[in-house]
């Protein structure tokens, strides 16, 4: 099975500086992969070069067969992206803020563009009456979902979500993990995620890539834990690790 998301011998650096040396990744078709690393590692950077936004020093990247940064028509708009803070239109409303996408990449109709923006919206889990409503008069709950109907607009193939757990309380994370898991699943989509939500990473991805020593080291939870590399030992050893990694594994016994 060719891989959805295809990296090898990438090279980003600042400079002097090396972020990522001969880096190779891929992502498979259907799964959802957690991205981990410590401050500095270039989490962001990597997913800035998957998404074709930062041309690397060296190596290749290709998205669904294609290199991302050969320009082929159309192949940004078969992934969707969810930015760590929404990145809404501050003066354009929700239903605004999904048109929008759909509107600059094709020819639609007005009110089929409406029709789909609901929609969308309706999937995420919002009310109808958020569709009017400006993204300063919504939670940050609120927020990410919103910001999530809009990278789902063009009925993308691959997801790339940027910590989109990040400022919600444990509660809303839960949900919005769920939601993802019933996106997935439902809509066939690959999800690439950056994130340092325990719960998440134990308890919706299938795989993890840590980037530790300028490459990546992937495999399934169950076997990124075994690693004998300090850092991955001590981060999924410290205490937050273990907790999630024992509420996954009661959630697995009941079910």
């Amino acid at each position: 099975m060719e891989p959805a998301v295809s990296i090898r011998n990438l090279v980003n650096a600042f400079g002097t500086h090396t972020l990522h040396d001969n880096l190779n990744l891929d992502v498979m078709p259907g799964e959802i992969l957690g991205i981990v690393g410590g401050s500095g590692t270039g989490k962001s950077v990597l997913m800035r070069s998957m998404l074709g936004l930062r041309k690397p020093q060296a190596g290749q990247i290709r998205v669904l067969g294609q290199d991302v940064y050969s320009a082929v028509p159309g192949l940004q708009q078969r992934w969707g992206v969810l930015f760590q803070n929404g990145a809404l239109f501050s003066a354009l409303t929700v239903r605004q803020n999904v048109e929008f996408p759909i509107a600059l990449h094709s020819d639609m109709q007005a009110a089929t563009r409406r029709e789909i923006a609901q929609l969308k919206v309706r999937m995420t889990g919002l009310p109808v009456s958020a569709l009017d409503k400006y993204p300063s008069e919504l939670s940050g709950g609120m927020i990410k979902r919103a910001a999530l109907a809009r990278a789902l607009a063009l009925e993308p193939d691959i997801l790339f979500l940027d910590e989109p757990t990040a400022g919600l309380d444990p509660i809303g994370a839960t949900k919005f993990d769920k939601l993802v898991t019933y996106l997935q699943s439902s809509l066939n989509l690959t999800i690439v995620m950056v994130t340092h939500d325990m719960d998440s990473l134990f308890g919706i991805c299938d795989r993890v890539a840590v980037l530790v020593d300028k490459k990546i080291v992937a495999g399934a939870l169950h076997e990124i834990v075994q690693s004998p590399h300090p850092w991955i030992q001590r981060y999924f050893n410290d205490p937050r690790a273990i907790r999630a990694r024992q509420k996954e594994n009661k959630n697995v016994r009941a079910n």
